[in-house]
């Protein structure tokens, strides 16, 4: 008895991959939420910034993308930038590598900085991101448990300032807009 194999032919063409001028389209394009997600990993303005860049770099030297998965690629190259340069263990639970002034940014903004390093990254993955705990635990080189234990933690800790419903990303403030745009002209 033979099987019958359905063949899948991929009509899609060489224009359906982001180019290298896509990709810098949609980093200038979107350059204040990229940065300010830089900035929410590593609370470092330079940290960010280079997080940033690297993102951008590797998004344009890594594996082609379809165009339409382009935005999502960069975030997520940005994140695992992010983690190769802090590296947010469970370890790092009780580590706050904060290095900036608090009058700078918004009430959101300010919370989410002051979680401690691991739980910071697990809550702007899992909660803003929308990175499911198991993709949490693969990026993070943690267990499932860690990454749920880390989320509660973080929505007890923002949940007493009543802020873990707030978007950082509507709140930017100023400031960190405007450390974007020094950013986006030093690309040009």
């Amino acid at each position: 008895m033979k099987l019958a194999r359905k063949s899948h032919i991929d009509t899609r063409t060489g224009n359906d991959y982001a180019t290298n001028e896509d990709l810098c389209k949609l980093f200038t394009e979107d350059i204040t939420t990229l940065y300010l997600l830089c900035f929410m990993l590593t609370a470092n303005h330079e940290t960010a910034e280079q997080c940033f860049v690297d993102g951008l770099d590797d998004c344009m030297n890594g594996n082609s993308v379809y165009k339409e998965f382009a935005r999502s690629w960069a975030r997520r190259r940005i994140i695992q930038c992010a983690i190769r340069v802090i590296a947010p263990g469970v370890q790092h639970t009780n580590s706050v590598l904060n290095v900036w002034s608090r009058s700078e940014e918004s009430a959101s903004l300010t919370a989410i900085l002051e979680l401690d390093t691991f739980e910071r990254f697990v809550f702007v993955m899992s909660m803003l991101e929308g990175y499911s705990d198991q993709e949490c635990s693969l990026l993070l080189g943690c267990s499932r448990g860690e990454v749920v234990t880390a989320r509660g933690l973080a929505l007890r800790r923002l949940s007493k300032l009543d802020i873990a419903h707030v978007s950082p990303f509507a709140g930017a403030s100023i400031h960190t807009a405007d450390k974007a745009q020094t950013l986006n002209e030093g690309e040009q």
